[in-house]
């Protein structure tokens, strides 16, 4: 108890005055050196699983309520082990884990990931769907979204996944089963020009324009197809076709099944992220996590991914929200504005968050997991439906 009286203390005023006024405990903060990192293993290699622990000198525990994870001690080092390189395991807070599982997602879906970098919940959404449906994945920033491209290849779960390089708050490419019997033309360039099966190896034209595009910060013009599984949907279509816009009322037959937006946030719920300020320079949090017209900037971003994300829902289907702030501004007060906003939306209970150890947020049906109460790092999820009305 006196170590954690310390090492609250060594936190800035300021910051403690922060998470007094949203209600949060400074000693979840102390909690990250027990809190255990956690790995999803790769379906089929639960054999190998013996192994694995001989090779990283630790035991793995079975995380009960959420299948597929382990736990293991916060200071093993997995990038070494053969088991992480040939992609048979890879690291992702069960939080986050079980966001991805608040989705529901069932065979055939077609899912989107609209704030997909870094890739670990991609891949897990890919991991649940197999052999059917598809995942699309956006994220405004270019090479955080080559590294999405990079794990998916890597864990050899990029088959049905599209990449876009596009602003989550605009993106309006529709699930590419509305295309199935879509006809291509083969002949002319540009906006004729077919999808054939994709290659890093891009025409040197693109390659140039990419170029252009990273030494001038110009500002990206619309979606950027950066990678396609063979079986996505893309291979045989045009331009024209896939970037085909549609109106708004389309979207109910036509969207997505599933829609994820784990948006961007102050990040302050991630201990481990809070903790790097201490070698940054408490400063520096003052001006990412602290400063007030940042924090207003964020909370209208994540209102305008929220409510694009869900205007790219079909009728009946599922939404989750989710951030790793743990602050009241992003979470239940986004979701209480956009719920004014939007009479089709309804939040929806999380079933499955009968057996996991987190706790209610301040908004019915709204959840919050933290180090203390979940062993975990921090994350708020709040899951909606669309009303077909």
């Amino acid at each position: 108890m006196e170590e954690e009286a310390s090492n609250s203390s060594a936190l800035p005023e300021a910051f403690l005055d922060f998470l007094k006024h949203n209600g949060l405990d400074p000693s979840i903060y102390t909690a990250c050196h027990s809190t255990p990192r956690y790995i999803r293993l790769k379906p089929g290699c639960e054999a190998q699983i013996e192994a694995i622990e001989g090779e990283i000198k630790c035991k793995l525990e079975r995380v009960e309520w959420l299948p597929g994870f382990y736990s293991l001690l916060p200071d093993v080092q997995i990038a070494n082990s053969n088991a992480y390189r040939d992609g048979k395991i890879y690291g992702i807070d069960a939080a986050s884990g079980a966001a991805v599982s608040a989705l529901d997602i069932s065979a055939g879906d077609h899912v989107l990931d609209l704030c997909a970098a870094p890739g670990a919940k991609l891949c897990l959404i890919s991991d649940i769907l197999g052999d059917s449906g598809s995942v699309t994945g956006v994220d405004v920033s270019r090479h955080r979204l080559a590294a999405c491209r990079t794990m998916l290849q890597k864990y050899a779960l990029g088959n049905r996944c599209r990449l876009f390089i596009a602003d989550g708050t605009t993106f309006s490419i529709i699930p590419m089963r509305v295309h199935a019997n879509s006809k291509s033309c083969e002949s002319g360039l540009e906006e004729n020009v077919t999808f054939k099966e994709w290659t890093s190896r891009r025409p040197w034209k693109e390659r140039k324009e990419a170029a252009r595009i990273r030494k001038g910060g110009a500002v990206l013009s619309g979606p950027e197809l950066i990678y396609y599984g063979c079986q996505s949907g893309v291979v045989g279509l045009n331009k024209s076709e896939l970037y085909r816009t549609f109106c708004d009322t389309e979207f109910l037959s036509c969207g997505y099944d599933k829609v994820l937006v784990d948006a961007e946030c102050t990040h302050d719920g991630s201990i481990k992220h809070v903790q790097k300020f201490e070698h940054w320079g408490w400063d520096t949090l003052q001006r990412r996590v602290l400063d007030a017209e940042r924090g207003d900037s964020l909370t209208a971003l994540q209102l305008k991914l929220l409510t694009n994300g869900f205007r790219l829902l079909k009728a009946e289907g599922l939404l989750v929200y989710s951030t790793c702030s743990l602050t009241v501004a992003q979470n239940e007060d986004v979701v209480k504005q956009f719920l004014e906003e939007n009479p089709s939306a309804e939040l929806q209970a999380i079933d499955a968050a009968e057996n996991w150890p987190c706790k209610n947020g301040r908004l019915p049906k709204t959840l919050r997991f933290d180090p203390l109460t979940s062993n975990t790092s921090g994350l708020f999820v709040a899951k909606f439906t669309k009303l077909a009305i």
